[in-house]
């Protein structure tokens, strides 16, 4: 894959499904539908799953693509694919949370190597640069232009007060109690792969998922997170998370600053 060429299509992609969700989240009403795993689905992930797919079809039509809203991709195997999430936070998007990001990794060997993370509602969007080190943008996000940029780093973490990051819609008491587990200084919630983007940045130290989620949902933030310095293990025996699992599910997993000593499950 030619990381310079794929950096600005996922970028320009994102925030054109963004300004897509949008226009469907601002509108007076939008129609909500139940998947066959009694998942939401919107009319907005369906808009932005087929601007994002028709892009990435047409800029890479040799590299294999799985997308949460074609079932079919699910069935699909390979070492190296483009997989997207064209809108992670269904249940933020439909109570007008703001909570909601549209994701698109690249995974090589088992690794999402490259990703990008946008956050419409919030204005906040993450993603790889070319040599894999990682970046928010803060300009006015011109899908033609890469605007204003800051690198990003994880935190200097140490296990003295952590500010763990969990999951709005799916906080449980397994994770209060996996939380428990440590000396927190603040916790906060967080819907979506945002939670990642908070310790790729410095801003929570720790985010424990106790809970299913799919390969779709993390490996943009895993790739973001990645570029900052930090790292996405299972939630069992602490081994790296990786990718191209049978069926793209994945088990239980920590997301962390490596300066935090990982507590067993």
């Amino acid at each position: 894959m030619n990381y310079d060429a794929l950096i600005p299509v996922i970028r320009t992609l994102a925030i054109q499904a963004g300004t897509r969700i949008m226009e469907i989240y601002t509108a007076d009403d939008f129609d909500v539908k139940v998947k066959s795993d009694d998942s939401p689905v919107t009319e907005a992930d369906e808009a932005a799953d087929a601007l994002i797919s028709e892009g990435l079809r047409s800029a890479f039509p040799d590299v294999m693509l799985v997308t949460e809203e074609q079932s079919a991709s699910h069935s699909t195997t390979g070492d190296t694919f483009l997989i997207v999430d064209p809108l992670d936070g269904t249940k933020e998007f439909i109570h007008r949370r703001g909570d909601f990001t549209v994701n698109i990794a690249l995974v090589e060997n088992g690794v999402p190597t490259r990703g990008v993370v946008y956050a419409p509602a919030k204005q906040r969007m993450f993603f790889t640069l070319a040599d894999g080190s990682t970046v928010e943008e803060t300009g006015d996000f011109d899908p033609d232009t890469i605007g204003a940029t800051r690198p990003i780093r994880v935190a200097d973490s140490n296990n003295a007060a952590l500010m763990v990051v969990a999951s709005k819609s799916h906080r449980d008491q397994a994770t209060e109690d996996y939380i428990n587990k440590y000396n927190v200084k603040d916790s906060k919630s967080a819907g979506s792969s945002l939670k990642f983007c908070l310790v790729a940045t410095g801003e929570a130290d720790i985010y424990p998922r106790v809970g299913r989620t799919m390969e779709w949902d993390t490996a943009a933030g895993h790739a973001v997170l990645h570029g900052a310095g930090g790292k996405v293990v299972r939630f069992d025996d602490h081994a790296p998370l990786t990718y191209g699992k049978d069926g793209y599910a994945n088990p239980f997993f920590i997301a962390y600053a490596p300066g935090v000593e990982l507590k067993e499950a």
